[in-house]
């Protein structure tokens, strides 16, 4: 769970951090420091809190003082303000790549009051302490080419961070058995069967409490505006996976695909990548052994001749179906991906499913 933290921006530092820490080190209060250069102990507050901005004359104080020239506190001053323009332009610019609304109405974030809180609220939520950090975590989405390809979709690394991020909060609360690779590829054939539950609420729990035995959370989060992503895995320590879904597509061959997509991801590639899953994902050596992963683990190489033997025949597709304990839907995918029957053809097979939240 995020922790609750105040919003700093520590990498711009205000004059008052350099003046309270010579005061410490003179071990002079406050108060006598206000009599020392004539100002009033609110003056003096504002200046330590870089409220106020250091004139000549008040430079010409400091250097009494405390030492240091005037010229020193006039340039470390303008250093600072001209910083503090170029990061409240850094982070309005930032904040509008977040998806505050969805996460508000998928219950991510609770309703913000103030505008003005948006941005500490947000920090929190990603559990950065300011926008460096957050670039800097997330800077593999940002790379992320696949989800910026079309120009009819809006897309915004912000989201898809957002989204990424929503998975492991809920992965935090899924308590897994240590990553156990034998085991989680062993029992892929059988997750098979589940495809033929209708309803995600039937298969879901099951599907999560299986991964789980093997050190492997699923997770179900939403997308919002502005996310392409269909899938996602990582790991989050060396006993923990993540493999989210995003139920983007919402027809039981693209969800069931996706998730023994991602499951080759995790047995085939190395710990340290995330990997992003997009209808306009480039064919990457990865992808694409991901890709003939999860086609073999659906269908596997004793069947494929006899799915070939199979035309647009709905009776002879559902015959088949049962054999191979998968829905129809996914047998349908599986033609069309390997280019048996056209894309429009046996749609009415696949199953819809519906977000309940």
């Amino acid at each position: 769970m995020a922790r609750r933290m105040e919003f700093r921006p520590n990498w711009v530092s205000a004059p008052g951090e350099t003046i309270a820490d010579i005061l410490r080190e003179r071990e002079l209060s406050l108060s006598e420091f206000s009599r020392r250069i004539g100002e009033s102990p609110d003056a003096v507050n504002d200046l330590l809190q870089g409220r106020a901005a250091i004139s000549i004359a008040l430079a010409r104080k400091l250097e009494a003082v405390l030492g240091a020239s005037v010229e020193f506190w006039m340039s470390r001053d303008f250093r600072y303000r001209q910083e503090a323009v170029k990061l409240d332009r850094t982070e309005e610019e930032w904040i509008s790549e977040i998806p505050i609304g969805d996460m508000i109405k998928f219950g991510w974030l609770t309703p913000i009051p103030h505008a003005s809180e948006e941005m500490a609220a947000c920090l929190r939520f990603f559990d950065v302490r300011n926008v460096k950090e957050w670039r800097a975590k997330y800077a593999v989405v940002a790379r992320a080419s696949l989800f910026r390809t079309s120009p009819s979709f809006d897309s915004r690394p912000g989201a898809v961070a957002a989204w990424l991020r929503r998975g492991e909060i809920e992965a935090d609360g899924i308590d897994c058995r240590p990553w156990n690779a034998e085991r989680f590829r062993a029992s892929l054939p059988s997750l098979r069967s589940l495809t033929r539950k209708k309803e995600p609420r039937s298969f879901l729990p099951e599907l999560k409490s299986r991964c789980a035995e093997c050190g492997v959370a699923v997770a179900v989060v939403r997308a919002p505006n502005g996310c392409r992503a269909s899938g996602a895995t990582r790991f989050l320590s060396q006993d923990k996976a993540l493999l989210l879904l995003s139920f983007r597509f919402l027809t039981d061959d693209h969800f069931w695909f996706t998730f023994f997509h991602e499951a080759g991801h995790l047995l085939l590639h190395g710990r340290q990548d995330i990997f992003l899953e997009g209808p306009d994902i480039p064919q990457t050596v990865e992808e694409r052994e991901a890709n003939e992963f999860a086609a073999n683990t659906l269908l596997p190489e004793n069947f494929v001749s006899d799915l070939f033997a199979l035309s647009a025949d709905v009776r002879r597709v559902m015959r088949f179906a049962r054999r191979l304990g998968v829905s129809p839907g996914v047998v349908v995918g599986q033609l069309q991906h390997r280019g048996k029957i056209k894309h429009s053809q046996l749609n009415r097979l696949k199953r819809r499913y519906e977000w309940v939240d």
